[in-house]
């Protein structure tokens, strides 16, 4: 492990969750023109679609996708990541934006880092360094400027809310926690694939899609391709290759690019004004992510002392 797998692990997540701000620019758009959509069907054909997609690659480039099926731990570990990892970072992320609004869903799913810092303090002893503590601060203020633009007197938030954009938050933390054991020896393919197939059919057997009828013009469609294609397979499949080469912490943490990627595509397509408090929200998150990129001594010894240990 080196410097340079770092940087391309954090360049990976970081690229992954520009990708999802332009998808929530594309889902927005599709809400917007077709008042009948809902997040659920929405989800469910993302979710589908993309992890269909990713299993035929998988098949294709000979990477053996049902071989995970032949050991329990492994099929397990497949399963929770798509029902508890995936689930809750997506549909729950929808239904926080639903009951309440963007911003507040954004800020309390933002607390995903903050959870994975706990879980490995609590459960594998590891402190966050003082560089990591700083970077998820920046990070969280700067995301927090971006989606208030400074009125923080306008989130009121209710228990509803809070319930939806916990799970959501948590979601940030299962779903780079839970595939980590099974990454390395199955691959972002066949670990992202699954997640997101069985994720999917779980929420299409709560709510059939079939059952919405649903009009969709060519340039709608062409938006939903977009969300699956950009939005769902490219970045799922670079965010879990990115796990190989960084820690979760620091992988979670790019997630602050999401909202800043959003407002910079809302400014280029959808006429959104740029304030100062984007300029200032997203300096911030460059400067923490550059940080947490610098900061890589910790991180090697971490990883070093896992394989270590893995294969005594």
């Amino acid at each position: 492990m080196t410097q340079q797998n770092h940087l391309r692990g954090v360049l990976l997540a970081s690229s992954a969750c520009i990708l999802w701000g332009i998808s929530e620019v594309a889902a927005s758009t599709l809400f917007i023109n077709n008042p009948h959509l809902t997040a659920m069907w929405l989800t469910q054909v993302r979710m589908i679609s993309a992890g269909l997609i990713l299993l035929v690659w998988g098949m294709v480039a000979g990477k053996h996708p049902f071989k995970i099926w032949h050991h329990r731990h492994a099929a397990w570990t497949a399963v929770s990541y798509g029902l508890l990892g995936l689930i809750p970072v997506q549909l729950c992320y929808f239904e926080a934006v639903r009951v309440g609004n963007a911003p507040i869903a954004t800020i309390i799913q933002f607390l995903g880092p903050f959870i994975i810092s706990i879980y490995y303090f609590l459960f594998k002893h590891v402190t966050p360094s003082r560089i990591e503590l700083i970077g998820m601060i920046m990070a969280f203020i700067g995301t927090l400027l971006i989606v208030t633009h400074g009125h923080l007197n306008s989130l009121a938030i209710s228990p509803v809310i809070l319930f939806w954009g916990g799970l959501s938050a948590i979601g940030v933390a299962t779903n780079t926690l839970i595939p980590r054991t099974i990454l390395p020896k199955y691959g972002a393919l066949t670990v992202t694939g699954w997640g997101l197939l069985i994720a999917g059919l779980f929420l299409t057997l709560l709510q059939p899609m079939w059952r919405v009828h649903l009009t969709i013009t060519w340039p709608q469609l062409g938006l939903l391709i977009v969300i699956i294609l950009l939005g769902t397979v490219a970045p799922f499949l670079m965010f879990a290759r990115s796990l190989r080469d960084i820690l979760p912490t620091t992988a979670s943490l790019m997630d602050a690019f999401e909202p800043l990627a959003a407002t910079v595509f809302s400014i280029t397509f959808l006429s959104v004004q740029l304030t100062s408090f984007d300029f200032i929200g997203g300096l911030l998150i460059i400067l923490a992510v550059m940080a947490l990129s610098l900061n890589t001594h910790k991180m090697l010894h971490f990883l070093r002392r896992r394989r270590a240990h893995s294969s005594s």
